[in-house]
């Protein structure tokens, strides 16, 4: 049981907080009728992402044996058998989309379609070039969205593009993170990385990075008219993302995002500034 837990990544699920987004950019968190919807909705989402992480280090078991961290997994290490490993993914995933139908009809399709591209992604689209990443960025849209879709709110195209571009951000540092642990050995894990470098990763990010705090800021200026005050919260961001680069580029911590945000103080602080100064501009304008 502890090396079912293990597999399923829990320190994963805080990337599910994404379908809050919803229902607090719209001023409605203190809704209970809105809340428990979005609260079943992350608590799906959850069961169907650790779900897909355990089909995907099933598939990926062998390669992951050529890694100095993942061979440890208990999937790769053979602690986990596979009959287990499927019955697991069952109870995930019924569950899920049962009790998804159940708060709204629309939510099961969401769930539906991230468990596709995850299964996409885990059995082939993983090895292509920028493809791989920006099926992750699918994911987290998909997660946003639905968020918003359940409570039926209107999602600020701004939002979703902000989601699309950080999660890309995230995506490929960890992608430089797994060029620079691996090194030679880097097309044995993952056959895609032989075509990436260091170098065009860099490029990338820095090009992710710029377009995420350029819509971000365009978000706070268009998609709240009636006050500007929203615009506090980009230096928050700013910081936010120059702390990551910091810690991707001169500590090597960018292959584990949700490692990082729950251990590193300056950027949690940061993060928890961030939300305290939204809700006090979303509550007081």
């Amino acid at each position: 049981m502890t090396d079912l837990f293990i597999s399923l990544r829990p320190k994963q699920w805080i990337k599910n907080l994404v379908v809050f987004a919803g229902i607090i950019f719209s001023r409605n968190l203190t809704d209970w009728s809105m809340e428990w919807k979005t609260w079943v909705s992350f608590i799906a989402f959850c069961s169907v992402v650790s779900a897909g992480y355990l089909v995907n280090d099933l598939i990926d078991r062998e390669s992951d044996r050529h890694h100095p961290i993942k061979k440890n997994r208990p999937i790769a290490s053979g602690r986990l058998g596979v009959s287990t490993v499927l019955c697991a993914i069952v109870v995930l995933v019924l569950p899920a989309l049962a009790g998804g139908y159940l708060v709204d009809p629309l939510l099961p399709v969401f769930l539906t379609a991230y468990i596709v591209i995850q299964l996409c992604y885990s059995l082939y689209l993983k090895n292509l070039i920028i493809l791989d990443v920006l099926l992750i960025s699918a994911g987290f849209v998909i997660r946003a969205v639905a968020g918003a879709a359940v409570i039926h709110v209107p999602i600020s195209a701004w939002l979703v593009v902000c989601t699309m571009l950080l999660a890309l951000f995230l995506g490929l540092a960890k992608r430089r993170a797994e060029l620079v642990l691996l090194e030679d050995q880097a097309a044995n894990h993952r056959r895609n990385l032989e075509h990436y470098s260091i170098e065009l990763v860099d490029q990338m990010i820095s090009v992710t990075a710029s377009a995420t705090l350029v819509s971000y800021a365009l978000y706070t200026f268009t998609a709240f008219e009636h006050s500007r005050n929203m615009m506090l919260t980009i230096p928050f961001v700013l910081y936010g993302i120059f702390r990551y680069l910091i810690l991707v580029h001169t500590h090597l911590r960018g292959g584990s995002p949700e490692q990082v945000m729950l251990t590193d103080k300056p950027l949690l602080i940061d993060v928890v500034l961030w939300v305290v100064t939204v809700a006090v501009v979303l509550q007081f304008n």
